[in-house]
């Protein structure tokens, strides 16, 4: 794990990130863990998702934590004309911002992209919003699981026979984020061509909609409105929770050959050429015979020791663990997905690069007057 400074793949680049709450910040940690200079501004109060517990560590909410990471954080009233000085002159020695202000806030500041944008030409600006700047809902503010109700997510979400369910987590907020990254690494890359900056526009409800796979296909090829199935995928059988004489398990068979192993280790080889399974289409439509006969095929069988021989033999499989198992997982510390400094603890950074790996070098809450 390199908690090292290092030359990292955005080395020399300067973000200023304006941002608050979790798309922006998640945006502008990715930057930071690949070597970007982040600069984070925050209000005297500090950002909102400080008070976002518990837990809390020193009055700082785990929420928090897990955002700001690889950040230096500076304090700055930008309502006040001082402060709204001093981002100007923080916007002239920066290569992007990244900010989640509601439409028109910082244009009432006068610091808006517009306005700074004769300025500053090679400036990258990254504006995370609820629903974009125009359009009929253009201009509200955007929530995460507003947008997961609006964008039809909840609605496929949960027992076919429940409640529409958010996702447990922020999915759209956490999506918009690392959509804003792709963003603001295109509009780089293009800036090293033309030398000209641009808007990156990373909004909630376009990523919200962009994660309706594979249901928006399904919808435009049948016309059928999607429906809930719980854990079961709408279009594959079995790719389900599958009970056992222990704890249950997640199976992800995806093709024939698959199924086949599957059936030949439990001792069942002729439900693989039972018409209603042989083919992914047949065990789609037949699944409510299926899952019976798994089950009643596993009641004799560890969960977990069920899981490890199936993933060897080639048989997508796995034990449904909780938050602390999986982060202590043996893989996940080969991964390196847990980073530790000194008493801080956080999520590593999912994408890994040969030459110039992320590296982890400023804890949350570490101050810092200027880009270094």
């Amino acid at each position: 794990m390199n908690t090292q400074t290092q030359a990292g793949a955005l080395a020399g680049i300067k973000v200023l990130d304006l941002s608050r709450i979790l798309g922006g910040p998640l945006c502008g940690q990715i930057l930071g863990d690949h070597g970007a200079d982040v600069l984070k501004v925050e209000p005297p109060q500090g950002d909102d998702t400080r008070a976002w517990g518990p837990p809390f560590k020193d009055g700082v909410a785990s929420y928090y934590f897990g955002l700001n990471r690889n950040k230096r954080i500076q304090f700055l009233d930008l309502s006040a004309a001082e402060g709204q000085q001093r981002v100007r002159e923080l916007m002239g020695e920066a290569d992007v911002v990244v900010e989640n202000f509601k439409v028109g806030t910082m244009e009432k500041w006068g610091i808006g992209y517009e306005q700074v944008r004769e300025q500053f030409p090679r400036l990258v600006w990254c504006r995370v919003t609820g629903f974009g700047a125009d359009g009929p809902l253009g201009a509200l503010p955007g929530y995460d699981a507003a947008v997961q109700a609006m964008a039809g997510l909840m609605s496929i979400n949960g027992d076919a026979d429940g409640d529409p369910l958010r996702v447990g987590l922020p999915v759209v907020d956490m999506v918009t984020g690392m959509n804003a990254v792709i963003g603001v690494l295109l509009a780089l890359h293009e800036r090293g061509r033309s030398g000209q900056g641009q808007l990156v526009d990373a909004a909630l409800y376009d990523s919200g909609l962009s994660l309706l796979h594979p249901h928006a296909p399904n919808w435009f090829m049948s016309g059928k409105i999607p429906q809930r199935t719980g854990n079961a995928h709408p279009n594959i059988y079995p790719y389900d929770v599958i009970h056992t004489g222990g704890a249950p398990i997640f199976l992800a068979v995806g093709n024939d050959r698959q199924f086949r192993l599957l059936c030949d280790y439990i001792g069942q080889p002729a439900m693989a050429d039972d018409a209603r399974f042989a083919t992914a289409g047949q065990r789609s439509v037949n699944r409510a015979v299926l899952k019976p006969l798994l089950e009643q095929a596993f009641t004799q069988r560890d969960g977990q020791e069920l899981a490890d021989a199936l993933m060897a033999i080639g048989v997508p499989a796995a034990p449904v663990l909780n938050v602390e198992q999986a982060l202590h997982h043996p893989h996940t510390v080969h991964r390196e997905m847990v980073v530790k400094m000194g008493d801080y603890q956080g999520l590593g950074a999912p994408v890994k690069l040969s030459r110039t790996p992320a590296s982890y070098r400023f804890a949350p809450l570490a101050e810092g007057k200027d880009f270094m």
